[in-house]
């Protein structure tokens, strides 16, 4: 049984990637910061539906405490699957911005990446197999009014998503970006009505946490060995 920790996994996005995974076989590591009894309870979940799953609480922006609840984990073994799906909104226009609006998203997104996935990276190298998938936003690809911060962040792991698939590529490990455009959340019933969905999205409906969790799934299937170093869009057409 490989091992799947997925950062912000008691999210709704976060969720349905951790449900897809345990359906697949996996041990999955359900983490949270903030939401911690959600992450306990999504755990609960898994396992009494006949999966494999555990929740882990640590801030992806405090490198230390990271690095001490990853090397708990890795008592246990490699970590050989890593889902990058930590990150925050905190939106303004940039002549608005605070620098801590600036700062704190490209923390969680950006430097909780590095956080995450630097302590794991040896230990996924020597057993010759790995997947990463990071997940970014249609953001970073098209832009957007008032997430110049968010905007920024999530391009940022498109370039280490490349960089890092270099590095890895003859070690048997992938390293993808996926890209949703509107997804159901609570986050988004708030932002995008039905009429803005229908202007903005040619499928005249936003995607589901399940959809982008079936191509994360896909992702760290054996089936996906030979693509690595892709940013996969998922936006019912909107680019």
């Amino acid at each position: 049984m490989r091992r799947a920790l997925v950062t912000g996994g008691s999210g709704a996005l976060g969720a349905a990637i951790c449900r897809r995974l345990a359906a697949a076989g996996h041990h999955v590591y359900v983490h949270a910061h903030r939401g911690a009894a959600r992450a306990e309870q999504l755990a609960a979940e898994i396992a009494a539906a006949g999966g494999s799953a555990e929740a882990v609480i640590f801030d992806v922006t405090d490198a230390t405490a990271t690095g001490e609840a990853l090397a708990t984990l890795l008592v246990a073994g490699a970590v050989q699957i890593v889902i990058n799906n930590a990150g925050i909104h905190d939106d303004a226009v940039m002549p608005s911005m605070r620098h801590n609006q600036w700062s704190r998203v490209i923390d969680v997104s950006l430097n909780g990446f590095f956080n995450v996935t630097q302590p794991l990276l040896l230990p996924m190298i020597r057993t010759r197999w790995g997947r990463i998938v990071n997940i970014s936003s249609v953001a970073a690809l098209t832009g957007n009014r008032g997430q110049t911060n968010y905007a920024a962040a999530k391009a940022g792991l498109h370039g280490a998503t490349r960089s890092l698939a270099l590095e890895v590529a003859s070690r048997g490990i992938t390293v993808n970006a996926v890209a949703p455009g509107i997804i159901v959340s609570p986050i988004t019933e708030g932002v995008f009505n039905r009429e803005a969905i229908e202007q903005l999205v040619p499928m005249k409906r936003a995607g589901t946490p399940e959809e982008v969790a079936d191509l994360v799934t896909f992702l760290t299937s054996d089936s996906a060995a030979y693509i690595s170093g892709q940013i996969i869009s998922l936006n019912g057409g909107m680019i």
